[in-house]
C-alpha cells in the first residue's frame, strides 16, 4: 500500500482518538486500533518508514503511539 495513504489513514484515526480525555488511553487505544484492524503488512510498512526516518507527516498522537506501542502493533513475526 501507499506509505501516503498509510499516513493518512493513521492520522484520521489519531484524530479520532485524540479526543478521548486521558491522552494515555488515547494512544492505547488508537495502537489496539492498529492492531485489530490494519493489516500487519500495512502496520509492517508504517513502521519500515519510521525507522527510516520518516513520520513527519504523522500526527503527534500517532507517532506517540506508534513508539509507545510497538510491542502491541508490530507484528510478531516481523519484530528483531
Amino acid at each position: 500500500m501507499n506509505i501516503a495513504q498509510l499516513i493518512k489513514m493513521a492520522n484520521q484515526i489519531g484524530a479520532f482518538f485524540a479526543s478521548q480525555p486521558d491522552p494515555l488511553q488515547a494512544r492505547e487505544d488508537l495502537a489496539q486500533h492498529l492492531k485489530r484492524f490494519w493489516d500487519p503488512q500495512m502496520r509492517e510498512e508504517l513502521y519500515g518508514y519510521l525507522d527510516a526516518g520518516g513520520g513527519e507527516e504523522l500526527s503527534a498522537i500517532v507517532r506517540d503511539a506508534l513508539q509507545a506501542h510497538r510491542e502491541l502493533v508490530r507484528p510478531a513475526t516481523q519484530r528483531a
